[in-house]
């Protein structure tokens, strides 16, 4: 079972947009986090959630999507994510804000994969600045954002596809919009 989760936890950057996300449904994703691994269990992480129509329009031109495939605009006309939830670091916890970077992923994937338990799906962004997200939310001066996870309903076609050792990693899409992900196989990741 977890494999299967694990296995279909792609980074969607594309959505049904009539699905949207409660108050309830974010802060259950978020409350899982709370029980993960921390440096030194410092716990710096807070998070934003952001789930109503006015809030999700205000973030959703912040972040930056797919910079593998510049020449392509993702994610495309009426295909947007509905929910995001903002990963910050409170500095006055913590102001080493690389110190924390393995729990910043740890916590995003328990996100990812707990939206993919539910049916749904998201994509981990780090392309945004940090001090536009900050200011749009009126975030304190203490939280800087460090990741967004943006999520909801998948509406588009992802497939794994094992490549030969040497063979590039960059993710694509075809003439129809299957997006694919290069992924090395085991043996060539086993040391």
């Amino acid at each position: 079972m977890l494999r299967d989760i694990v296995i279909k936890n792609r980074s969607y950057r594309g959505f049904d947009e009539r699905y949207t996300f409660s108050k309830e449904q974010l802060e259950d994703y978020v409350d899982l986090t709370r029980y993960t691994a921390s440096s030194v269990n410092a716990q710096p992480l807070k998070y934003r959630i952001v789930y109503t129509p006015d809030e999700v329009s205000v973030v959703r031109p912040l972040t930056r999507w797919a910079r593998a495939l510049p020449d392509m605009t993702l994610p495309h006309p009426n295909m947007h994510a509905t929910g995001f939830i903002i990963i910050c670091q409170d500095t006055d916890i913590s102001p080493n804000l690389a110190r924390y970077q393995k729990d910043i992923g740890i916590v995003a994937q328990t996100i990812t994969l707990a939206a993919v338990e539910d049916g749904l799906g998201g994509c981990m962004i780090g392309n945004f600045t940090p001090d536009e997200v900050k200011e749009k939310l009126n975030l304190a001066e203490n939280l800087t954002p460090m990741l967004i996870v943006a999520l909801g309903k998948p509406a588009e076609e992802i497939v794994i596809k094992e490549i030969e050792n040497g063979e590039g990693t960059n993710y694509y899409r075809d003439e129809n919009d299957v997006h694919y992900v290069p992924k090395r196989k085991l043996k060539d990741i086993l040391i």
